[in-house]
C-alpha cells in the first residue's frame, strides 16, 4: 500500500516544539473523558428509566445490549473505513449518533424508542470514538511508548467518570432523566465535533515518524535493535483472511470476548445493585465515578510498566482486577461496608481498567501491517459481543433468579478464562516490548 502522501498539517505540526502524536493523544483524551462517560451514563438513566415506564431489568439492560451487538455487526466496516478513510471520519461520525441519540432519548415513550436511541445510536456512536476505535490508529504514532501513550489517552475515561457522573446525577435528581439526557447531547455535540478534526491516522500521513523519530540514521550509522522475535511471523503481510486462519486470532477472540463480558456486567448494573444493598444513589453513583478515577495512575502506570515487562502480564493484571471486584460484590451483599466497595472500587478501577491500555498492542504487535484496522475491526465483534452479552446475560440471570450472585460467579470464571487465552495468542512471541529488547541486550 502506497504511503498517503502529507497532508497540509504538515505545514504547522513540524513547527511545534513537541511531537504532534501528543496533540493526538490530547484529543484522545478529550473524546474518551466525554464520549465514554455518553455511553456509561446509562447506568445511571436506567434506574429512573425502569421506575417512570415498569420495564423489567433484562429488557431496559437489552437496549444497552442490542446497540453493542449492531456495532459488532458494522465493526469489520469500521475497521475497512479507518484503513482507508482515517479516524475522522470514523469518530466524527460516532459524534452524529451519539449527540443524536441522547438529543432524541427525551421523546421516549415505548422501548422501541428505547432501543432506538439510547440502545443503538449511542450505542453505535460510542463505539466509533471510545476504546475500540482508538486502539486501531493510537498504536501508529508510537512504538517505544507504546503502553504508556495508550494509557494516558485512555485515563481520560475517569476524569470525564469523576466530573461528568456526579453531574449527570445531580440533573437527573433536580430535572429528570430528559435534561440529563439534552446537557450529555449537547456536551458530545459541541466539544467532540470540532476537536477531532486534529485527528490522523498515522504520523506518516503528515510527514512524521512514529515517536518523533527522525529520518536520519543513528549516531555513527548503528541500527537500532529490533524487537522482533518471529521473523517468519512478520514478514507477512496480514490481510484478515490470513489472520483468521491462525489460532492467534481465535484465541484473541476468546480472551476480548470473556474480558469485555466481565467489564460491561458489572459497569451497567453495578450502580443499581448497590442500590438494592443498601446504598443511597448519589454513594452508587459516586461509586461508579470513583472507579474511573483510581483507574488514572491505574491505567498509566500498568500501561507503562507492559512496555518493560509485557502485554499478558499486565492484560492478567487487569483480569484479576475484575475477579476480586466481583467477589467483593458478592460479598457486599451480605456486608454492605465502606470497606468492601473501596476494595470493589480500586481492584476494578486501578487493576481492572488497565486491560484497555494494551487491548490495542497486543493486536498490533501480532498483526501489525496496512491491513491492521481491518483486522481489529473484526475481533472488535468479539469485544462488542462481549460488552453486549455480559449486562444482558447478568440481567437474564437477575430476573429469573432474583440475585445477581450466579451472574457474578459467571463473569469471575471469564476473566480466569481470559487471561489464559491471551498467554496463549503470546504476542511476546511475535514482538518483544522495549524493556524486553534492552535486557536480550544486556544478556
Amino acid at each position: 500500500m502506497n504511503e498517503t502522501p502529507p497532508d497540509r498539517h504538515a505545514r504547522w505540526t513540524h513547527r511545534l516544539p513537541f511531537y504532534y502524536g501528543w496533540v493526538i493523544i490530547a484529543v484522545a483524551f478529550v473524546t474518551m473523558a466525554i464520549a465514554v462517560t455518553a455511553r456509561t451514563a446509562y447506568s445511571l438513566l436506567m434506574p429512573p428509566l425502569i421506575d417512570e415506564f415498569g420495564w423489567d431489568r433484562g429488557l431496559a439492560a437489552g437496549a444497552f445490549s442490542f446497540g453493542f451487538l449492531v456495532s459488532a455487526v458494522l465493526s469489520p466496516i469500521v475497521g475497512r473505513v479507518m484503513d482507508r478513510r482515517g479516524p475522522l471520519v470514523v469518530i466524527e461520525s460516532g459524534v452524529v449518533l451519539v449527540s443524536a441519540g441522547l438529543l432524541l432519548a427525551p421523546a421516549i415513550e415505548t422501548p422501541l424508542h428505547l432501543y432506538l436511541t439510547l440502545g443503538l445510536a449511542v450505542g453505535c456512536g460510542a463505539n466509533l470514538m471510545t476504546f475500540t476505535a482508538h486502539s486501531q490508529f493510537l498504536p501508529n504514532w508510537f512504538v517505544r511508548r507504546r503502553g504508556l501513550a495508550v494509557s494516558v489517552a485512555f485515563s481520560g475515561v475517569g476524569v470525564g467518570a469523576i466530573v461528568l457522573l456526579p453531574w449527570l446525577q445531580s440533573i437527573i435528581e433536580g430535572e429528570g432523566w430528559r435534561a440529563a439526557c439534552w446537557a450529555m447531547g449537547l456536551l458530545v455535540l459541541l466539544a467532540l465535533g470540532p476537536l477531532n478534526l486534529l485527528v490522523r491516522r498515522r504520523p506518516q500521513d503528515i510527514g512524521l515518524l512514529p515517536d518523533g523519530e527522525r529520518r536520519e540514521a543513528t549516531p555513527g550509522g548503528t541500527r537500532k535493535p529490533s524487537n522482533i522475535v518471529d521473523v517468519a511471523w512478520t514478514s507477512i503481510e496480514w490481510t484478515l483472511g490470513r489472520a483468521a486462519r491462525t489460532g492467534r486470532f481465535w484465541w484473541i477472540i476468546v480472551g476480548f470476548f470473556s474480558a469485555l463480558f466481565a467489564w460491561y456486567a458489572v459497569q451497567v448494573h453495578q450502580t443499581k445493585y448497590l442500590m438494592e444493598i443498601g446504598f443511597d444513589p448519589l454513594t452508587a453513583a459516586w461509586g461508579l465515578g470513583i472507579v474511573s478515577v483510581v483507574a488514572i495512575p491505574g491505567q498509566i502506570g500498568l500501561g507503562a510498566l507492559s512496555d518493560r515487562i509485557g502485554r499478558e502480564w499486565i492484560w492478567t493484571v487487569g483480569c484479576a482486577g475484575f475477579a476480586i471486584c466481583y467477589a467483593a460484590l458478592i460479598a457486599l451483599e451480605q456486608t454492605p461496608s465502606p470497606a468492601l466497595l473501596w476494595i470493589m472500587i480500586i481492584s476494578q478501577g486501578a487493576l481492572g481498567y488497565a486491560l484497555t491500555s494494551v487491548m490495542g498492542a497486543i493486536v498490533a504487535e501480532i498483526f501489525e501491517g496496512p491491513h491492521f484496522g481491518s483486522i481489529f475491526g473484526t475481533i472488535t465483534i468479539a469485544l462488542i459481543g462481549g460488552g453486549a452479552a455480559g449486562p444482558f446475560v447478568a440481567g437474564v440471570i437477575h430476573d429469573l433468579t432474583g440475585s445477581y450472585r450466579p451472574a457474578f460467579v459467571l463473569a469471575i470464571a471469564c476473566c480466569v478464562v481470559s487471561a489464559i487465552a491471551i498467554w496463549i495468542a503470546a504476542p511476546r512471541k511475535v514482538r518483544l516490548v522495549p524493556g524486553r529488547v534492552t535486557a536480550r541486550m544486556r544478556r
